[in-house]
């Protein structure tokens, strides 16, 4: 598999296969994922990878949190205060496209809380991964992780992995660093699901547009 297709052939998936993924291919993935840039080599990642009991206990005390209304608490704020075009219409689309496949009207709040309820459960993958940093690093060890990551999402692919990088498993960050023994004071950046595609899952059928170059990029000659 070359780049160019990985690229083309990562997704966000959403319904996972009940099926274990070797640790031995988890950390094959993570050591070409290091092969990322990093400002001055800092490397700032640590990653927690998830399974098994202690999966079921994070996310049952997530979801616990989450049922009882409690408002998440993220380290850093990942959306804009104000939504503005073209990202509030790309935005809406994401959500449109996704309720539709789902069958869950405007009005389902209760399938809404449910299909949001899903995130806390990495979508039933039987692997959550959660990505921190020290407290010390700045806005561009940010820029570093988001390279780290993307990498981390195309090595999976070539594995014939899937992934679903995740803001809202950062939601809670005092439980997720209390259950896994990371200092409160560290930043939690986001999860990911990572396991095998259920390519019969209606949720992972679809696919979201890329706008063109055209509508981004400028040429200066």
């Amino acid at each position: 598999m070359n780049v160019s297709h990985a690229l083309q052939q990562r997704k966000s998936v959403r319904a996972f296969l009940d099926k274990e993924v070797d640790p031995g291919t988890i950390t094959k993935l993570l050591t070409l994922a290091a092969h990322a840039p990093s400002g001055t080599n800092m490397q700032p990642w640590r990653v927690a990878v998830v399974s098994g009991k202690t999966k079921q206990r994070l996310q049952d005390q997530i979801i616990a949190s989450f049922e009882k209304g409690t408002e998440g608490n993220a380290d850093y704020r990942y959306y804009p205060y104000e939504w503005v075009d073209p990202h509030k219409t790309h935005r809406l689309n994401c959500a449109r496209q996704m309720y539709k496949v789902l069958g869950i009207v405007r009005n389902d709040k209760e399938g809404r809380l449910q299909q949001w309820a899903a995130n806390y459960r990495a979508f039933d993958a039987p692997v959550m991964l959660l990505f921190f940093m020290d407290k010390t690093m700045q806005t561009g060890s940010f820029l570093d992780y988001g390279m780290f990551l993307q990498s981390f999402m195309l090595a999976a692919v070539e594995q014939g992995l899937a992934t679903c990088p995740q803001a809202s498993l950062a939601d809670y960050p005092e439980i997720i660093k209390s259950v896994l023994g990371y200092p409160q004071d560290n930043i939690l950046l986001l999860g990911m699901a990572l396991g095998y595609e259920d390519t019969d899952a209606p949720i992972n059928s679809y696919r979201l547009p890329r706008d063109s170059p055209d509508k981004f990029a400028q040429f200066f000659t």
